[in-house]
């Protein structure tokens, strides 16, 4: 049977707790494989065993979450941003409210204000409480009272009107009318935080282009990006996005990527330059030929990247998830323990004492600072690291990036940047070094390896048609006829083949930092030249970075020469090197170095992570093994995206750096928070039972800790971007 992922948007989704329960109950159908709602984007990822049970499966999906969540409804996905869109149209005054409700709210308030001023007989100031009391909370109580008909217990609705009915009947009119109205009034400013980081978010997460203009028919229509196909021209005029990855044919203009990649300097592209999707064009008319639908596009993918990550839930997620199960009816029950025993056993307690406790616990007892700000952080962390251009697919990467101990390198295209260059040339005489370069740039002159690359491009120009013969011996080198002239270039062992004596290297071509070419000129040995590849910018501060904040192993694997990976290594501060690999011992030993790491850890801090960090394609099964596989995914880099659990979309190794200070940053906001929520309950817990704490400080522990731990969430998404 084939498995069926599909994404939805939801609408109708206002309780967090909610969210939790009916991810549990659809989990637990048969048909389901995977499945996870996420409250902070309100989408549902859900996995299917067979493709042919889906629409029946949908309309139980949806009745069941209908039951828990009366109102909420599938629809067909949409990005996060055009959720916010959709909401600011038909929401009061662009937020979440309707009108209806603050009318109804302030009467209530206006008939309380009157009942509590305005001199009247008892019977009628219990009627004007009761009126106020409906008008103010008459909705919750509706609500609880519909879902105990379909068997749903211990939410916040059943929990309020469970302590605002129990006020009433121990004649405490006006603290069950004040605690329902802060509880409101604490739900409206609870909805307008999740709003406002919703609407952070999708600022974040604003790449998406809205339009493309094409040319059809000798005209430039404003189209939707979706509707452009592959070879399609497409004009971008200055401050607009570029709506689809594609090649430019025309103009010249600086491009801002800082949103896909986190780098805030502009480049400039020319005819033949790539431009990528969600960039913005600065300043010049570009003209530009598509190769790519909006679908597979950058921003397409980086988008869904971002938005895929947050059902991929961390473990501390999961805990709390599992924990919000069992904490309210533990704490349900230890009310009515409250209530009950006391009375019964200590002399002169009055019932009515106790009750008001256990009243108190229950107001207390709702999980929901904990359901929503957690999942908040991790998805503000994730968002935050997209901004500075790392990609990180999940709540369980951004996590596990926290226990970083030690950290595997590749060498070429991660340390180094793949692009060979002459880093030294020895002639012998009578040669000198500009005669040697040019006898081994025209002998390498029909050759697209990368090191004869090099040494044309050290050279200059050459005419590969003067060479008259020309013989590429496969893993030794070339032989060439120039001007006349036979020339050998490759290794020791090509030149002894031919009867060319190779003297014995001094000590700088012992010490040379890469690969050695060996040239003779008519059987004569003219001198070596040596090729190293270009070290990365910023490699040797990143390294030492990692090191500072704990990172207490590192390792590089090369299938480059020992000597060659011993030199780039101490050059930028690695400690340990594997050298000499073939790509299918590259796997080997990192697994080698997982067992050493192991070993070491041993007696010290438990689950302690090995990152590795390569080019996101020829280190794919390395990538694949390690606790977290990071990518040097470069812009365009599909296969580095599907590769990796974490994507650095510049080649910066420094930002390796900043994703486990977020991770570190995202961990310390999800602790506070789960501290403060579990702090504050105890503590009104403990202070209610001991007659300390009222309804007024239990309300403050229930919607007043959930509003402070949103906004302590929100400050991930609001980080500042890095230097």
């Amino acid at each position: 049977m084939k498995s069926n992922m599909k994404k939805y948007s939801i609408e109708g989704l206002s309780c967090a707790n909610c969210a939790a329960q009916i991810e549990e109950e659809l989990r637990a159908l048969p048909q389901v494989k995977a499945l996870t709602v996420d409250f902070a984007t309100q989408t549902m990822h859900i996995e299917l065993h067979d493709v042919q049970d889906t629409d029946a499966t949908m309309v139980e999906v949806g009745r069941i979450a209908s039951r828990i969540e009366p109102g909420m409804v599938l629809v067909p996905y949409r990005p996060i941003n055009q959720q916010e869109m959709s909401r600011e149209k038909s929401g009061f005054l662009n937020l979440p409210i309707e009108k209806s409700d603050i009318a109804r709210l302030s009467l209530g308030v206006l008939v309380f204000l009157a009942a509590i001023i305005i001199p009247l007989p008892a019977l009628s100031k219990r009627t004007l409480f009761g009126i106020s009391y409906i008008l103010i909370g008459g909705d919750v109580v509706f609500k609880a009272l519909r879902n105990i008909l379909r068997g749903k217990f211990f939410d916040e609705h059943f929990l309020m009107t469970v302590a605002t009915v129990g006020a009433f009947v121990i004649n405490e009119f006006e603290e069950a009318v004040v605690v329902m109205l802060f509880y409101q009034i604490g739900e409206i400013f609870q909805k307008l935080a999740v709003h406002r980081s919703r609407r952070s978010i999708a600022s974040l997460m604003d790449i998406r282009p809205d339009y493309a203009n094409v040319w059809r028919d000798g005209n430039i229509l404003r189209v939707s990006p979706e509707s452009v196909e592959i070879a399609d021209r497409i004009v971008i005029r200055p401050g607009e996005k570029v709506p689809l990855d594609g090649v430019v044919e025309d103009g010249e203009s600086y491009i801002n990527a800082q949103a896909l990649t986190g780098e805030s300097q502009p480049n400039r592209v020319r005819k033949g330059d790539r431009v990528f999707s969600g960039s913005i064009n600065m300043d010049g008319l570009l003209t530009v030929i598509v190769t790519a639908p909006y679908s597979e596009s950058t921003a397409a993918g980086i988008l869904n990247l971002v938005e895929n990550a947050t059902h991929k839930k961390a473990p501390t997620e999961q805990f709390i998830t599992r924990f919000a199960k069992f904490y309210t009816p533990v704490v349900v029950f230890a009310a009515v323990l409250l209530a009950v025993v006391p009375p019964l056993f200590i002399s002169g307690a009055s019932f009515t004492t106790w009750v008001h406790r256990a009243l108190v616990f229950l107001v207390v007892s709702c999980p929901c600072a904990l359901v929503i700000s957690i999942p908040l952080g991790f998805f503000g962390g994730i968002a935050a690291a997209s901004r500075e251009g790392i990609l990180i697919k999940g709540g369980q990467y951004l996590e596990a990036l926290n226990k970083v101990d030690t950290v595997v390198f590749d060498k070429t295209g991660t340390v180094t940047e793949g692009v060979f260059e002459v880093s030294k040339i020895l002639p012998v005489p009578p040669y000198d070094e500009q005669t040697l370069l040019r006898y081994a740039a025209f002998a390498e002159s029909h050759s697209s390896h990368p090191i004869a690359l090099s040494l044309i491009n050290a050279y200059g120009q050459v005419r590969s048609e003067e060479v008259v013969e020309y013989e590429d011996r496969s893993g030794s080198g070339v032989r060439a006829v120039w001007d006349d002239h036979v020339i050998l270039a490759g290794n020791a062992f090509l030149l002894d083949s031919e009867g060319v004596l190779v003297p014995e290297p001094n000590s700088d071509a012992v010490a040379a930092e890469g690969t050695v070419l060996h040239v003779a000129v008519d059987d004569n040995y003219a001198g070596m030249i040596t090729v190293a590849d270009r070290i990365r910018a910023g490699v040797v501060e990143s390294i030492a970075r990692l090191k500072s904040m704990g990172v207490r192993r590192t390792v590089m694997l090369s299938g480059d020469k020992l000597n060659v990976a011993k030199s780039v290594a101490a050059a930028v501060g690695i400690d340990e090197v594997r050298a000499e690999l073939l790509p299918a011992q590259k796997v080997d030993a990192f697994e080698a170095v997982q067992r050493e790491s192991s070993d070491l850890n041993a007696g010290r801090k438990k689950d302690r992570k090995i990152v590795f960090v390569g080019d996101g394609i020829n280190d794919a099964p390395v990538i694949a093994r390690a606790d977290i596989g990071v990518a040097m995914g470069g812009l365009g880099s599909d296969a580095a995206i599907e590769a990796a659990d974490v994507v650095l979309m510049n080649d910066d190794l420094a930002k390796l750096a900043e994703a486990i200070e977020i991770a570190r940053m995202t961990h310390r906001i999800v602790w506070q928070n789960i501290a403060f929520a579990m702090g504050v309950k105890l503590l009104v817990l403990v202070l209610g039972a001991g007659g300390m704490s009222g309804m007024w400080e239990a309300v403050f522990a229930d919607v007043g800790v959930a509003l402070l731990a949103i906004f302590n969430a929100v400050r991930m998404i609001h980080r500042p971007l890095s230097k």
